[in-house]
């Protein structure tokens, strides 16, 4: 299982926690883990297509998930997967 850092904003989801561990061979069937056990988290983080959201980065060990595979991106059991809402203003 990879271990999946949570934003505060969706921690609300997931009792509060700021780590929980997910299972999937990529990002997407890691959100789907994700949803399995927190429900309303997948919503959050993506569209109703199924895409990641305009706001909302998704990191594997760092590395921003849509300069590589996207939701296909593959996922392995030590790998840290971190949520990060993006911040705009001005």
């Amino acid at each position: 299982m990879a271990t999946v850092r949570i934003p505060t904003p969706l921690r609300k989801l997931t009792q509060g926690k700021e780590e929980v561990a997910a299972a999937g061979a990529t990002v997407g069937e890691l959100l789907v883990d994700l949803e399995k056990n927190y429900p309303g988290i997948k919503e959050r983080i993506c569209d109703a297509e199924g895409a990641l959201r305009r706001f909302v980065n998704v990191f594997v060990k760092d590395e921003d998930i849509r300069f590589l595979q996207n939701l296909d991106t593959p996922v392995k059991d030590s790998d840290e997967v971190s949520i990060v809402p993006a911040i705009a203003g001005g």
